[in-house]
């Protein structure tokens, strides 16, 4: 019987990352290291391919910050990087679906990166290109990990003082959540962040557009203007406001598409296949292939 449950197990864990790149394969719990947060148990599904090339991403599946679209935003996500050569690790952050509010996504998303740049010498990542990508909440989440990576340290609380950069190399956020407030905001993702009543202050805290620095990571945005989920205006407002800020940025928009196509091979993608349009941009910054 422990061996069939051993069995089962191994071809549970072959399924979820059957890839024909796939060279090692793991999950890890992040807060591993620290006694006090072990109980809850918030992984990463990690990928090294067989042609690995430095690079790193990590996915954050959107979901309104309630739950997380692992399936259609996280696998299919990790497929496609993982044929272009890079690890990948899929973070299964805090959601308000099992009771949790900020500050533990940001939290979990500073842990990740902390983790893969400590380990990067074990996986073979080059610590200087390691972007995020998310999708609708995780699309904010992801632009928070670059606009507070270098201004707001969510982990003194747990005594960790990071002797690596807790932000990512490269930003990609994809149909995001960007602001928080009442006129254009997501309602569901501002509640599950920030409760029912959040004050004026915290939504112009988590208003992205409102908080980018002048040393913003390169960033990459794409949204279409039919999206029904999140109004297409808040990319338009966090690309202003890179522009402004003179960041490093693509803004590319779609007339149609809607929301939460993410890497499928869906009719979006096979008419405008836009994850190309991302590849030339990651090739610019010498992300496949170090300098």
């Amino acid at each position: 019987m422990k061996l069939l449950k051993k069995l089962c197990v191994l071809a549970s864990a072959l399924f979820i990352f059957n890839t024909a790149v796939t060279a090692r394969t793991f999950r890890t719990e992040i807060w591993n290291d620290v006694p006090s947060m072990r109980k809850y148990h918030v992984s990463m599904y990690c990928t090294i391919p067989e042609n690995h090339n430095g690079s790193a991403v990590i996915i954050l599946a959107g979901g309104s910050y309630h739950h997380l679209g692992y399936r259609t935003e996280g696998k299919t996500t990790a497929a496609w990087f993982n044929e272009q050569g890079t690890c990948t690790f899929i973070l299964n952050y805090r959601v308000a679906g099992n009771g949790y509010h900020y500050p533990a996504m940001m939290e979990d998303v500073q842990k990740a990166i902390l983790y893969v740049r400590q380990n990067a010498r074990n996986f073979g990542i080059d610590k200087n290109r390691i972007a995020t990508i998310g999708f609708s909440a995780g699309g904010h989440l992801s632009c928070w990990s670059g606009e507070f990576g270098n201004r707001t340290n969510e982990l003194e609380k747990f005594g960790i003082i990071p002797t690596e950069s807790i932000r990512p190399s490269i930003v990609i956020s994809v149909y995001p959540v960007v602001t928080m407030q009442q006129d254009i905001g997501h309602e569901w993702s501002r509640e599950s962040l920030l409760g029912e009543n959040p004050t004026q202050e915290q939504r112009d805290l988590f208003s992205l557009e409102m908080n980018v620095p002048d040393d913003m990571p390169p960033t990459y945005v794409i949204a279409c203007h039919d999206d029904p989920v999140v109004i297409y205006e808040n990319s338009v407002r966090l690309a202003n406001a890179l522009k402004e800020k003179n960041i490093d940025y693509r803004f590319i928009d779609y007339p149609i598409g809607g929301h939460g196509f993410a890497m499928i091979d869906n009719d979006f993608m096979k008419q405008y296949h836009w994850n190309a349009d991302l590849k030339l941009w990651l090739d610019a910054h010498n992300f496949f292939t170090a300098e």
